[in-house]
């Protein structure tokens, strides 16, 4: 009994195989919302995965201890130029800390390092002409500690000597600048003033949805001479700090907010906001993002089973005569209906692969072509595929149900 059961079986999905292999390109058509929409959801949601990793690779390298002085609101500047001179110059910025907050921060008791950023905005003349690639930033010199990025070559800022005309540079802005990679002693012009280069960075690592601009193309110098260019004019967007003790994070930045809080009246309007608390925003803000589209990805997978069950109905229709014969030369109504799922079933399940071969082949695009790194895990990859499955057993079920209901007679008198 057993084995007649799976003889039946094999011949049900031979048979489903056939008819499917008989229609080529109408099976294609039929599979392609299910392979979009399974392609769609791994991939949006690989994505996803990977932006949230990225970022919290980043949060974790600048470490949980950071903490993060900026104003309450920044908005992009809508003039031309350069995206990142606009993101942070003096006209992008609403709202910036003035040269009493940072020297708040870094009074604060259990701060043990800070470090202002503060957009310089001028021409920038080197050895090849000149700069309008990168911006500069005025700061001090804990700024590489508190980054946690190491120099490729020379020294960074000197802590103690705010008046030097040393710069560090950003391997971007070194290669840009003079053609090489370690420029060290070379100058370049600035307002006026000639500044030699005293260290190159490391590369830095970015990470998508990031609010800071990309510190690779970006020149550093001291925080004093960044005023006195401006006439202390230059917009601090950014004051990063730690405290003295990493666990007691959460008291010192209570603490800064705080005392920004009383040098302003009773009302800063600045934010201090830690490491976790970014890493958790993001998240939010990604696993969202990544629900949403794929939501909206998961529609296609609902468009490709309502086009397997209307290719299920034409394909009943146009098999009237062939089931009343199987049925007068004694197929049962279970057997109708295995044949007809078994053809849904291939339909939906070679959609979801064909699907899954398409997002994996997309994840390398994506690699390769860009600065996303998606994480496909093989539990989407599995969750894809079972409701690949499911949806060809649900839009296939009517169809068959009527298929397997006909009337033998009826279906034999059918032209």
């Amino acid at each position: 009994m057993k084995f007649w059961q799976a003889s039946l079986t094999r011949g049900h999905f031979k048979a489903g195989l056939d008819t499917v292999r008989g229609a080529k390109l109408r099976s294609f058509w039929t599979m392609l919302g299910v392979i979009i929409g399974v392609a769609s959801v791994i991939t949006i949601i690989g994505i996803g995965q990977g932006v949230r990793q990225q970022i919290s690779g980043q949060i974790h390298h600048l470490s949980k201890d950071l903490i993060t002085i900026q104003p309450a609101a920044l908005h992009p500047g809508s003039g031309g130029g350069n995206k990142d001179v606009s993101l942070l110059s003096a006209d992008g910025i609403r709202g910036s800390l003035s040269s009493q907050d940072v020297a708040t921060i870094a009074r604060t008791k259990g701060v043990g390092a800070s470090a202002p950023l503060a957009v310089v905005t001028g021409t920038v003349r080197g050895e090849t002409g000149n700069y309008n690639q990168g911006f500069v930033l005025g700061t001090s010199g804990d700024l590489s500690s508190l980054l946690n990025q190491s120099l490729a070559y020379g020294s960074f800022l000197d802590p103690d000597d705010q008046d030097s005309t040393s710069a560090v540079l950003g391997p971007g802005a070194a290669e840009a600048m003079f053609n090489e990679d370690v420029p060290l002693g070379r100058s370049f012009s600035f307002h006026g003033q000639t500044f030699i280069v005293r260290g190159i960075f490391n590369n830095f690592n970015s990470a998508p949805l990031n609010q800071v601009t990309d510190f690779n193309k970006a020149i550093f110098i001291p925080y004093q001479i960044a005023q006195q260019l401006t006439n202390n004019a230059a917009p601090t967007y950014e004051v990063l700090a730690k405290p003295q003790s990493g666990d007691q994070t959460g008291q010192v930045a209570s603490a800064i907010q705080r005392a920004l809080d009383r040098a302003h009246g009773g009302q800063s309007n600045l934010t201090v906001s830690q490491g976790s608390q970014n890493l958790t925003t993001n998240n939010d803000i990604v696993s969202l993002l990544t629900k949403l589209i794929a939501g909206v990805a998961a529609i296609s997978l609902l468009v490709g089973g309502l086009g397997i069950m209307n290719v299920m109905w034409v394909s009943v229709a146009e098999r009237t005569r062939e089931i009343g014969i199987r049925k007068a030369v004694g197929a049962s109504n279970q057997q109708i209906l295995s044949q007809f799922m078994v053809e849904a079933t291939i339909l939906s399940l070679g959609g979801g692969i064909i699907g899954i071969i398409v997002a994996l082949l997309i994840d390398v695009a994506v690699r390769l072509f860009t600065d996303l790194q998606p994480v496909i895990h093989w539990q989407t990859v599995a969750l894809a595929a079972g409701v690949s499955f499911l949806v060809g057993v649900l839009f296939g079920s009517m169809p068959a149900l009527k298929a397997a209901r006909r009337d033998p007679i009826d279906a034999l008198r059918a032209e």
